[in-house]
């Protein structure tokens, strides 16, 4: 991937209005949850529909064009077409998802191939400590491998029975269901296994670099 394939989607009112946000620290309650005993973290609402939020760029890759590339600190390096990702072992899960914006949407039925499986299909090296997500409208967001390796993240390329949708993402998306869901990279088109930390989208704009809901962990403590 060139850098020109990762230059981040223009500024728009969503962005500008989150990056408010996290100046003035927004929807902040300074409370703590403990995910076993509570499931609605501090300053979230539960909904019934899913909001969709994107960055003003909603790209639609056909299955039969899209590729997803694993490089970087990994002993097996791929690109995965459709047929390579449904070759992997299917999972199906429900989880449910706590947006930064203070909405969580309970019992969400996914399908997809869970991180742990494509991670041992790619044999991470011993110095890779983090993993970058790319996604077709540039947005990038990083992880602990630890995060990307939690037990019940997977990534999603169906949702209630049904195709991923491109609104929501698809055809594939990641789901990491402990963290809130920005980093849940949608259009997802690469895996970047790293040595160091490399802060993404919403990491350099004021947003946690980790994103702990029952931490409340919305915005950086350097904003």
């Amino acid at each position: 991937m060139s850098d020109d394939d990762d230059a981040p989607p223009p500024d728009s009112k969503l962005t500008r209005s989150k990056r408010q946000w996290a100046k003035e620290g927004r929807f902040l309650t300074g409370r703590q949850a403990r995910p076993e005993a509570e499931r609605l973290p501090p300053g979230q609402h539960p909904v019934r529909d899913w909001p969709v939020l994107d960055l003003g760029l909603r790209p639609d890759v056909p299955r039969e064009d899209w590729r997803l590339r694993i490089w970087g600190l990994v002993q097996a390096p791929a690109v995965l077409d459709w047929a390579g990702l449904e070759a992997l072992p299917a999972v199906e899960t429900v989880t449910d998802i706590h947006c930064v914006t203070t909405w969580s949407r309970y019992d969400n039925h996914w399908t997809g191939v869970a991180t742990r499986d494509l991670i041992a299909a790619v044999r991470p090296k011993a110095e890779a400590g983090f993993v970058v997500l790319h996604s077709f409208d540039g947005y990038t967001t990083n992880l602990t491998l630890e995060d990307f390796a939690a037990e019940d993240a997977l990534l999603a390329n169906g949702w209630e029975g049904r195709p991923l949708e491109a609104r929501h993402g698809g055809p594939l998306r990641l789901v990491v269901p402990h963290l809130y869901f920005w980093k849940s990279a949608k259009w997802l088109r690469g895996i970047e296994f790293v040595r160091d930390d490399q802060p993404g989208y919403w990491e350099v704009r004021g947003y946690h670099n980790r994103g702990d809901p029952w931490r409340e962990q919305r915005y950086s403590e350097d904003v």
